[in-house]
Formats: C-alpha cells, structure tokens, sequence
C-alpha cells in the first residue's frame, strides 16, 4: 500500500518505518526542513531502540521516504495516518490546531484529485479526545464537498524504549471505522503484525477514541495507587516491596505497572489522564477517580523532596547543598524527557537554592536544552555517573536505568561529599545499602543508616 505519516514525531516515525518494513511504501511529511534532511540521511531524531537500524534499512529498500510538500506526501497515495501533537494547554485543555492544520491541508489537496480516483482513506492516529475525528471528517467535507474519502481512527499503543516490538507484536490492534470497507483496509495493512493470534478490533470511531484514553487512564490508575499505598507503608514501618508481592500474587491484579517510584511522566500518561478530566468537566460527567489519580502522581514529587528537605533540615537546610541525580528521560531506554519526575526535583532544588549535577546515559543533551544556561553554574549536566556525584551533598536516583542498579559503592564514597542516597526507583536493599555505609532513603520502605 501507498501511505503518508503526517508528523515524524514519536508516533509517526515508529508508524512510517515499522509499516515501511512489511513492503509498503510509506513517506513520513513534516514543515521542519532541518529534520527532515537529516531522516533522509538516516539520522534518528529520536532515541528508540532498533528504530535507527530499521530506518536505514529501508530507506536504502526505496520503501522510506520523507519530505516536506504536502502535494508530493497526499498524492496518489491510499490512506493518510495524522500523527502530530495533541499537547494540553496550560487550562489541561487538548490543543488541537495541528490536527486540525493537517484536516485542511488535506482538504485542500483532495479538492484537487481526478473525480475517478477511488476513495482515500484518513486515519487519525494522534490521541485525540472522543468526537475529534469525526470532526476532522466534517471539517474536510466543508471545505473539499465533491472529496471522496473515508475517516477512521486508529490508536497507538507504543510503549517508549520497546515501541518496535510493541508495533510488530501487538496486544491488541483497534481501528475505529465508519464504513466496512475501511475495515477490510485496516485487516490487510495489519495483518502481517497479527499472525501472533492477537485481535484486531473493528469498531466505532468514538469507542476507538476512548480505548487509548481508558487503557492510559487505568494503567495511571495502577501507578498512582501503588504510590499511595508506599506512603501508609512509610507512614506505618511496612515494607512496600513486601506488600507488591503479596498483592501481585493474585492472579486478578497482576503486576504490571504496579511499582512505586516517582510517578509517572512522559507524553502520555499525564496528557492522557488530564484529556479524561477534560472531556468530563466539557460532557458535565465527574470525573473525581481521575482527578485523584492526577493529585496524587503530582503529589507523589513532592513528598520525595520533602523527604530530601527533612535530611538537611539540621544542616542548615538545602540551600548551598549540592545534589546529584541519576537519571534525568522519565523512564529508561528513551531520551524523553517530558514530565519527567527528574526535572521536577531539580527545579524544585534550584528553586531552594541548591546545586544540581546530573548524567542520564541518552537525555543528557535534552536536558541542556530545557533547562538552559538560566541557571549558569547551579546546573550541571556531566556525561559520567561517578563523575556526577563528585562532591554532591546527596546522590537522588530519578531513572532505573540498568547501569545504576549494580553500582561500585566503594567508588561512589570517594566521589560523594555526603554519603547519602535517595532512591526514587528502589533499586536497592536497604540492608546492602546500609552495610556499605549510606544513610539511604527509599519509597514506601523505612529509611536505613549506616551498619
């Protein structure tokens, strides 16, 4: 098939290329020149595992391509995926205006196709509140009426740092239709990713929106109630490793996503929970579990550093103090640091009046981009773990990268100033910690002293 990947962000490129490698021709349009010439000398904007080696290979197959003329990306072609951004505005309002750029773009390029060609198929990909893409249909329809197309949706459901895998062997694959043969269409550009027996869902185009939002909100859900039930176990001396386990043994709760940590951050947790509380409050349907879900991930950040403010506080407090973090993407095996829990903890140390120095083994660039030069030498972002924690006050693991979880204690002492850790991502024993002479301060488990 010939398809078009409107967007070359997150969604669109793993799409474009994952497509591209089962033998369609696929082009990938975006307005940014500067990355699109680098895609077209395989350069990866983007940290995903596979995705650079799977780029190339198809690219050299003549099977990838990109561009950033929308004439060439909408012609002749047999669906178009819209795969841009749906951030959420500073009121948790979905932004919606690049959906609805490219709903005209290809508007104005249907207008121009030979009445005799056969309906082109739109799909949008982009996680979109209920009721968007219908209204992406009627919004080409008004401007492009004698247009011959067909609308469907179709949510993504990539987990960052394993978003090949999870393309080429997915659970579940949904497509919301409004016409049977769009159905069939979906069942043959998928088919080849489904021979693991797994489903492919063809249903309503409101339902399809709401899967992606429900499946986010529930597995948000998970996280942030894990985390609650970490603070009654600090609250009361258990131990919250000890309770997952004998929780997750029951077979009708499982343990995915029931870790306790920072909370969760990232693209789409965050925007996707704030999206449920939107279209609640927009529907006038109360959404009070998804506002406590969202309370208590945000809260969740706090409490960590309150933790670290109550370690300093009989040492003049955390001002002047210099801390290192471990960890600064929002999770390992990505480069993404959007809501990232690291960032949160080291404006909220800045903002008291401490020193920051951090390494992240892929999001050390990105984070020199967000934070800036603003803060001048209050900020460091160093390219070696050890190196990070030379003469900090503390060590905070902000990112269970697998680099951090066995590492030289020994050597660590000769690099901290104060051997303390606090551990976001309880990759450690308590006991093992203590032994090698850390004051250490966990999630959900009672904080230990040196041995």
């Amino acid at each position: 098939m010939r398809l078009t990947m409107v967007g070359t962000g997150y969604v669109g490129l793993v799409t474009g290329v994952c497509f591209s490698n089962t033998g369609n021709d696929v082009i990938c349009l975006d307005i940014d020149e500067k990355k699109i010439e680098k895609l077209r000398r395989g350069e990866c904007p983007i940290y995903e595992p596979g995705l650079t080696e799977l780029m190339e290979k198809n690219i050299a197959a003549g099977r990838l391509r990109f561009t950033t003329k929308r004439e060439e990306a909408y012609r002749d072609v047999d669906a178009i995926f819209i795969c841009v951004g749906t951030p959420t505005d500073a009121d948790g309002q979905t932004d919606l205006k690049y959906i609805h750029s490219a709903a005209d773009d290809i508007a104005t390029v249907l207008k121009s196709r030979p009445a005799n060609a056969p309906a082109m198929t739109v799909v949008v990909k982009s996680t979109v509140p209920v009721g968007t893409s219908l209204a992406v249909r009627d919004r080409i329809r008004a401007a492009a009426p004698e247009a011959k197309f067909h609308i469907a949706n179709n949510p993504e459901f990539l987990k960052e740092g394993a978003a090949i895998n999870d393309f080429i062997k997915p659970d579940r694959v949904v497509c919301g239709v409004d016409d049977p043969s769009t159905g069939d269409f979906f069942r043959t550009l998928y088919d080849p990713f489904v021979r693991n027996g797994h489903p492919i869902f063809i249903i309503d185009i409101p339902s399809s929106e709401m899967v992606k939002y429900a499946s986010n909100n529930f597995l948000a859900t998970k996280i942030s109630f894990i985390n609650e039930m970490a603070s009654l176990c600090e609250a009361y001396g258990a131990d919250i490793n000890r309770v997952r386990e004998g929780m997750c043994s029951d077979k009708r709760i499982g343990s995915a996503f029931l870790y306790p940590g920072l909370g969760y951050g990232g693209s789409c947790f965050p925007k996707d929970t704030l999206a449920c509380i939107m279209m609640g409050d927009n529907s006038g349907v109360p959404t009070p579990l998804s506002k406590a879900v969202h309370d208590v991930n945000q809260h969740q950040r706090e409490r960590f550093f309150a933790k670290i403010e109550r370690h300093f506080e009989s040492m003049g407090g955390v001002k002047g103090k210099t801390l290192a973090f471990w960890g600064i993407a929002f999770k390992p095996q990505t480069d993404d640091i959007r809501e990232s829990p690291a960032l949160t903890l080291m404006r909220k140390a800045l903002a008291a009046g401490a020193s920051v120095r951090a390494f992240d083994p892929v999001a050390n660039e990105n984070a020199r981009h967000d934070l800036g030069t603003s803060h001048g030498s209050a900020v460091a972002i160093v390219d070696d773990m050890y190196e990070a924690a030379q003469g900090a006050d503390a060590l905070v693991i902000s990112t269970d990268w697998d680099e951090f979880k066995s590492p030289d204690f020994a050597r660590l002492a000769t690099s901290l100033k104060g051997r303390t850790i606090f551990d976001g991502r309880n990759l450690y024993r308590p006991s093992q910690v203590a032994q090698a002479g850390y004051t250490y301060h966990s999630v959900g488990r009672s904080s230990v002293r040196p041995a």
